[in-house]
């Protein structure tokens, strides 16, 4: 994003969270001066009690901003979240040592008939909930704009490109300056959602070129790896002709350039929060109330930016101890509500398209 657009989603957050905080107790009747609350101070319908999440580091930085805006609004709540990593998350929820839990990937088959088990009375859903950007950044002297397809970020990563100035890189970027260098490319060392979604999108987008296994531990040969977003980010800013990837917002912080990826409509598109949302609008969402997502990295959508993560929170339909369900349902209706979404877009967030949204807000409604 420009830093006017940054602006201007600050300003919206900020207003947002301001109004909020007229809701700090059960009773929104009345304001202090006996006047009736404004229709933004009511996005809040404010619960008491305690309750505990675990998981995704990716929706971290989101959880945060959340849990802050709720816990100022609402006396008597009490959130904690810990970004454990998405396999700790799930575990601790089917153990039933956590409320919720954040995970970058649904629950597979027998997580599922675990996580259910757990679920008196209901099942175990998967709700899509923080959407963002995975960014492809690097540190080439003299390079500030980079165009990247499918196909050639494929070839970098797997090691079947190693200059940069590579005919294959050359060809689209014509004027370019391209260093007669090898790659250096940097992939994250330990278990990772990020991982995870980039190398979905390697082989849905680049299937003949991108041969490896996909999922949290990278897979393929050569490169240097590390550990965390910020170990690959501090990599690539301290590595002269390197290439990595990170969420959108590390990138941001590092001040590093990103690549424009081609899309499946043949365009370069420039990373942001925007252009990400309408790539993943074109995800294909799973009937029923367990919302798991699949994405299709071959549809022609103008404007898409391809390489995004979308992480869940898995919660009970039913069967959450009743001391905590009224909490976990008010907690998790703010978060998927527009204030809510709206209040981590300046944290490198993408909002959650419009049809998944509606469907997100309509399982939360169910939480008895």
């Amino acid at each position: 994003m420009n830093l006017g657009k940054r602006q201007i989603v600050a300003g919206l957050a900020a207003a947002a969270l301001l109004s909020l905080a007229a809701c700090g107790s059960d009773d929104n009747t009345d304001t202090a001066d006996g006047t009736a609350p404004s229709t933004a101070a009511s996005a809040i319908d404010c619960a008491k009690g305690s309750i505990t999440g675990s998981g995704s580091s990716a929706q971290k930085n989101a959880m945060d901003e959340w849990v802050s805006a709720y816990q100022d609004a609402c006396d008597g709540a009490t959130i904690n979240y810990q970004g454990t990593g998405s396999s700790t998350g799930r575990q601790q929820f089917i153990d039933k040592q956590v409320t919720f839990a954040g995970s970058d990937s649904a629950l597979k088959e027998q997580q599922k008939t675990d996580a259910d088990a757990r679920c008196t009375g209901g099942a175990a859903v998967d709700i899509p909930m923080v959407v963002g950007p995975i960014s492809v950044i690097y540190n080439l002297d003299g390079v500030d704009k980079l165009n990247l397809t499918a196909s050639n970020v494929a070839k970098i990563f797997s090691g079947a490109i190693t200059k940069w100035n590579d005919p294959a890189i050359a060809a689209d970027n014509s004027g370019v300056s391209l260093p007669d260098a090898p790659i250096q490319s940097v992939h994250r060392s330990d278990g990772s959602g990020t991982t995870d979604n980039f190398t979905k999108f390697l082989k849905g987008a680049a299937a003949s070129d991108w041969t490896f296994d996909g999922g949290s531990d990278w897979t393929a040969p050569g490169g240097q790896g590390a550990k965390g977003s910020d170990g690959v980010t501090s990599t690539v800013k301290s590595t002269p002709n390197a290439i990595g990837y990170v969420e959108l917002s590390y990138a941001e912080n590092a001040s590093l350039p990103t690549a424009l990826i081609g899309n499946a409509a043949d365009e370069f598109v420039e990373v942001s929060t925007d252009a990400a949302s309408i790539g993943i609008s074109t995800a294909k969402i799973a009937d029923g109330d367990d919302l798991k997502l699949t994405f299709d990295y071959t549809t022609a959508t103008k404007g898409a930016y391809p390489i995004y993560l979308a992480t869940y929170e898995i919660a009970c339909t039913a069967g959450t101890p009743a001391d905590q369900a009224p909490l976990l349902k008010s907690f998790l209706t703010y978060i998927a509500s527009e204030a809510g979404q709206s209040a981590i877009a300046d944290l490198g967030y993408a909002p959650l398209p419009d049809e998944i949204a509606t469907k997100v807000r309509g399982v939360i409604a169910k939480i008895a």
